[in-house]
């Protein structure tokens, strides 16, 4: 069933403020009063559509793309200045390439909006990120187009050298071609690929989207002059001759007469770094002039003789809309139904509006602890891995600059690094979100946990995350690290706790630490002016009840407090433990509920295998589970849940309030009339 089209946002009464922002000539995208028209777009369902155009056509059919990409993101939010950046790119790559037969992997997926607009998606691309609709990265189960799913960085050489050999193992013809940047570059896997594919002869093309901090820039004709050259059959065929003339020589003058050519065209178009790699390098060239793009793609996807290339492209991240150019992050990521275009009236009148009160986020809640507890010790250092706004390191790096390093997308460096301060006698703070920090798995288990070195872990986005979905959710923390031996695990039930338990992880100098909290606002509980250190691996009663006991672990706690008050009504005398520990954990505790309540329910918000688990293992050895107790444990479920509302998606995990209430009844033997009831009627 083909999903409606929604309604077109607010693009028709800001469409001329859009046009003026994104420097476009209205003249050639007209519109009929009320109703944005974009006639080539209109046209382009798929990429094949698109390659019946006119290399003239390309760039008013990228300006209605930029036009098109702007407006979905302003319903629905997500990436934005990134797919700015490649408009042109993704038009020049889908009108040379005869996808999806020739093969397009987008490394990190927030550059392929513009992507799944010109691959039959434009009908559903205000469904981004919504439950039910499209993914907010590329995903395989989605579109054809989508050769490989991307949300995490830096993994597009490497599948696109496996594409590379496989199809040369099957004997095909097709083109392999990876489109990496925003950062991704930076991330050791991305060498690691380059080094591997560098050494073989298999046709595979890399697109470097330099977007950030140029390798070198781009200059004008010449530039685009020099990569037409370089790039085409004529020259390359030349090469070719030349390299199998100089097989005739002795090794020494062979090697000799390669590193001259490599080093004298790397003299005028730079990538000498690549060239040692193994790639041939071609650029840089303008990623935004379709006139130099199209020629160079043509080239080397014609080309038969083979090897790997690297095209140095250099873009501008949210290039062709105003306020992403001049906007510090270049609009990285916006939220949804933002105006696309205020006027300084509306600019004002929204300055003047009184904000109303809400709670902190926990990133900010983490972010100011973090700062109290630097301000008695000056040991206390903070890392990120090019998420510094996103986990809140940001803040404390205006505070603390010299106190304050970003790794770039380097997961694993970032643990090891940590490792190496902590060494050296200071308390560094690794701020990763949950999904991110499985990159490090080996580096944190090996490196910082074996060692028992006293690294602290800051899992931001733990749980499930709502609009970014399964990549992105912080499901398996609980699992991956609570199966290693010696490091200590908490989980914050709310903003004050994650204030206590930031300070107990300064204080803790003799084992590695992790704290887990979630996305969004807190509860809004007062927080003290600096944490107090929590005993290590102890809980605290919530609420004491005889019956039902719910062992909480997280932010849960809200639910179990409504669940509680259902179960009381219905005569149900409910205990609230919130446990603060997955690791070690507070038997003592656990023992005494196990002991004083006929059922026991374990709540996180981590996958099988975290702390229920735990408890059930610890409970079945001492015995206890022989002598009637009832336990039930409650976690995600073991699926990788899709983007929607993080409400919806905690409901459909079956993790709130009613399900709380009808797993202690089903425990108890109530019948499921008795449960429906006392479910509606919580």
């Amino acid at each position: 069933m083909t999903t409606p089209k929604p309604p077109l946002s607010n693009h028709e009464p800001y469409r001329e403020n859009i046009i003026q922002a994104c420097e476009v000539d209205a003249s050639d995208i007209s519109a009929a009063p009320g109703k944005p028209v974009t006639p080539l777009l209109d046209k382009v369902r798929i990429p094949e559509d698109l390659r019946k155009l006119s290399p003239e056509q390309l760039p008013q059919l990228a300006d209605e793309l930029r036009l098109e990409t702007i407006d979905a993101v302003s319903v629905t939010g997500g990436h934005l200045g990134a797919g700015l950046g490649v408009v042109e790119l993704t038009v020049a790559l889908h009108y040379v390439f005869n996808t999806p037969e020739d093969i397009l992997i987008w490394d990190v997926g927030h550059q392929a909006y513009p992507h799944k607009i010109l691959t039959g998606r434009r009908d559903r691309i205000r469904t981004l990120r919504q439950g039910g609709g499209l993914s907010g990265f590329t995903k395989r189960s989605e579109s054809e187009y989508d050769a490989f799913g991307a949300a995490h960085s830096s993994t597009s050489i490497s599948a696109a050298a496996g594409y590379a050999i496989g199809r040369d193992l099957k004997k095909k013809n097709n083109n392999v071609v990876a489109i990496i940047g925003d950062g991704s570059i930076s991330a050791g896997m991305a060498y690691e690929a380059m080094n591997n594919a560098g050494a073989s002869d298999s046709r595979l093309i890399v697109i470097l989207n330099d977007n950030d901090m140029s390798i070198a820039p781009p200059t004008g004709a010449m530039s685009a002059y020099l990569s037409r050259i370089v790039s085409s059959k004529e020259y390359r065929g030349l090469r070719h001759i030349a390299k199998e003339f100089a097989d005739l020589f002795p090794r020494r003058l062979k090697e000799a007469a390669g590193k001259a050519e490599r080093y004298a065209r790397g003299m005028v178009t730079g990538g000498t770094l690549f060239e040692e790699l193994g790639f041939y390098y071609v650029g840089p060239i303008d990623g935004h002039n379709l006139d130099h793009l199209v020629p160079v793609l043509e080239n080397l996807r014609d080309d038969p003789t083979g090897g790997p290339v690297l095209i140095h492209v250099v873009t501008q991240k949210g290039h062709g809309y105003q306020p992403a150019e001049k906007a510090a992050d270049k609009l990285h990521a916006v939220a949804p139904k933002f105006n696309i275009v205020k006027t300084e009236a509306e600019k004002a009148a929204e300055a003047a509006k009184p904000k109303p009160a809400s709670p902190p986020t926990y990133t900010k809640a983490f972010a100011e602890a973090l700062i109290t507890e630097a301000e008695h010790d000056n040991r206390i250092l903070a890392i990120s891995a090019a998420m510094p706004s996103g986990t809140g390191l940001d803040i404390f790096g205006k505070k603390f600059p010299d106190r304050t390093f970003d790794v770039g997308i380097a997961e694993q460096h970032a643990v090891t690094f940590a490792a190496g301060l902590a060494c050296e006698g200071f308390k560094p703070f690794c701020a990763i979100y949950s999904t991110f920090l499985q990159r490090g798995y080996d580096q944190l288990m090996h490196d910082v946990v074996l060692q028992k070195l006293p690294v602290r872990f800051m899992m931001d986005r733990a749980g499930l995350v709502g609009a970014d979905g399964a990549t992105h959710a912080g499901s398996f923390d609980l699992a991956y690290l609570g199966c290693l031996p010696g490091i200590i695990i908490m989980a914050a039930s709310d903003e004050a706790e994650l204030t206590d338990m930031v300070a107990t992880c300064a204080a803790i100098d003799d084992a590695p630490t992790a704290l887990r909290y979630p996305r969004g606002e807190g509860t809004g509980v007062a927080r003290p002016a600096r944490g107090r250190v929590l005993p290590i691996g102890k809980g605290r009663i919530v609420k004491e009840g005889s019956k039902v006991a719910l062992l909480n672990l997280g932010t849960r706690i809200t639910e179990c407090r409504k669940a509680a008050e259902t179960l009381d009504a219905r005569g149900v005398s409910t205990t609230i433990a919130d446990m603060r520990f997955a690791k070690p954990l507070d038997m003592d505790l656990i023992q005494r509920l196990a002991r004083e309540h006929e059922v026991v329910i374990t709540i996180e918000e981590g996958s099988i295998g975290g702390f229920g688990s735990h408890v059930v293992h610890h409970l079945a050895n001492l015995g206890m589970m022989d002598k009637g107790l009832k336990i039930r444990a409650m976690t995600l479920p073991d699926i990788f849940q899709d983007q929607d509302k993080p409400e919806k998606q905690y409901d459909q995990a079956g993790l709130t309030a009613n399900h709380i209430v009808a797993r202690a009844l089903e425990a108890l033997g109530h019948s499921e009339i008795d449960i429906a009831a006392a479910v509606v009627g919580g």
